[in-house]
Order: structure tokens, then sequence, then C-alpha cells
């Protein structure tokens, strides 16, 4: 069925009661929000609805939240958050590398979740809107600032929400060292982002820009450095 329902957030998790609550709690400040409780009802309410940002937790009992957020970036570049009580460095590693663009440990406050939630959502909610008409070219890659993509020499290169907002505050901001708290606070709406978070990032951008990955060097110990290598 087309989509029909609009939701700013959807929370896939199969713990009820703090689901339910966070759900409450942010309807209440006027983000609409629905709640599953696994991966296959997750893709179910997609088929019939659009939402802006999800919050997926690691531990579904079916399948985990890694291979559904896998799943759901061959489909979707929203933002992805992942809400776990599993805190370890590995857990955040592959949750980032399935796709997530954030890791937030439970048991959360339900006021700084929301407070994140509405700042990613402010920030990627002009996403579909038209930009300034400019293109930033470097290497064998244009990225239009316009129509928020990334071309190469094969085309259209796919990025997440997140990635393309991180490459694009680089390449405006290029030919100067960007601190990471810079990047924390102007990227991820927030200056409480981890180094793992950013390092992964950076890392799958490199990966997807190919030699022209050498545009990004790393200032160690400050930040990063978008320039001409």
């Amino acid at each position: 069925m087309p989509p029909s329902d609009r939701y700013d957030v959807l929370i896939v998790d199969d713990e009820a009661a703090l689901s339910e609550s966070t759900r409450e709690y942010f309807s209440l400040f006027g983000v609409p929000t629905a709640w599953v409780s696994s991966g296959e009802a997750c893709f179910e309410f997609l088929e019939g609805h659009v939402v802006r940002l999800i919050l997926l937790d690691v531990n579904l009992g079916g399948a985990t939240g890694f291979a559904v957020c896998q799943q759901l970036r061959r489909t979707t570049d929203v933002p992805i958050l992942f809400i776990s009580a599993r805190g370890s460095d590995d857990d955040v590693l592959l949750a980032l590398g399935a796709g997530g663009d954030d890791y937030i440990q439970k048991p959360y406050s339900l006021s700084v979740l929301l407070a994140k939630v509405q700042a990613v959502l402010k920030r990627y909610g002009s996403r579909a809107a038209p930009g300034p008409d400019r293109d930033v070219a470097f290497g064998g890659h244009t990225l239009r600032l316009g129509q928020e993509r990334l071309f190469g020499p094969a085309g259209e290169v796919g990025l997440t929400a997140l990635e393309y907002k991180l490459l694009a505050y680089l390449a405006t901001h290029q030919g100067r060292v960007i601190p990471k708290l810079e990047l924390f606070t102007n990227v991820w709406g927030h200056a409480i982002t981890g180094d793992g978070t950013l390092n992964v990032h950076i890392r799958r951008l490199r990966e997807k820009l190919g030699p022209d990955a050498a545009w990004i060097r790393t200032q160690w110990g400050t930040g990063y450095l978008f320039e001409a290598p």
C-alpha cells in the first residue's frame, strides 16, 4: 500500500513499558511517534507509513537491530539512532558499521533523548527542500548542495543522511582544520557524540570516495581538514 500516515519517530524495541512511555512522552511534546516490537513489524509498518527518524534497539528477540539496520539501509537514508543497554565499544562499532547514525545507551533520560531526536529532526527536516544552487567539485566528485547528492565518475554515490551532512560540512569549510567538537555540534546537533561515532562515519565516507578520500585529512588529536592532497 502507498504511504499514508506520517510520524516523526518510529521506535523499534521489544521493551513494551519503556517504548510506550517514550512514545507517550514524545507525542506529548509534539513529536508524533509510533512503536513496534520487532524488525518484521518495522518493515510492515514502513510499507504503509512515512517516518523521519528510527530509534532501533539492538536486542529484538528475532533478528538483531544490526541486521534490521542493514536491511533498512538498502531502501532508506532516514537517520537511525540505536538504543541499547549494551555499551561496549564493539557494539557501538557494529551499530555504526551497519548504517546507524548514533548510539544511545539505556537507561536513557526521556528529556535528553527527546532533545537529541528534536535536534536531528531539525537538521534533516529541510533535506528534501531545495538548498543553495551551488556545486562543490573535488577530484572526480561533485557535491550538488542544491540537490543534496554526491556524484562521482561512475554516477551517483549513495550516502546516508548523516554521511551527506558530514561531507557537506567538511567540503564547505575546506582549507581549515575543523575541530571534532565543531563537527559534533554542527553535524550531529549536539556536543556529546563520541570519537568512535565520528571515526566510523569518516571511514565509511572514505570507502565511498575511493581515491578522492585523500581530500579528507586527519589532524591527529584535533579534527579533520578537507583539502586537496
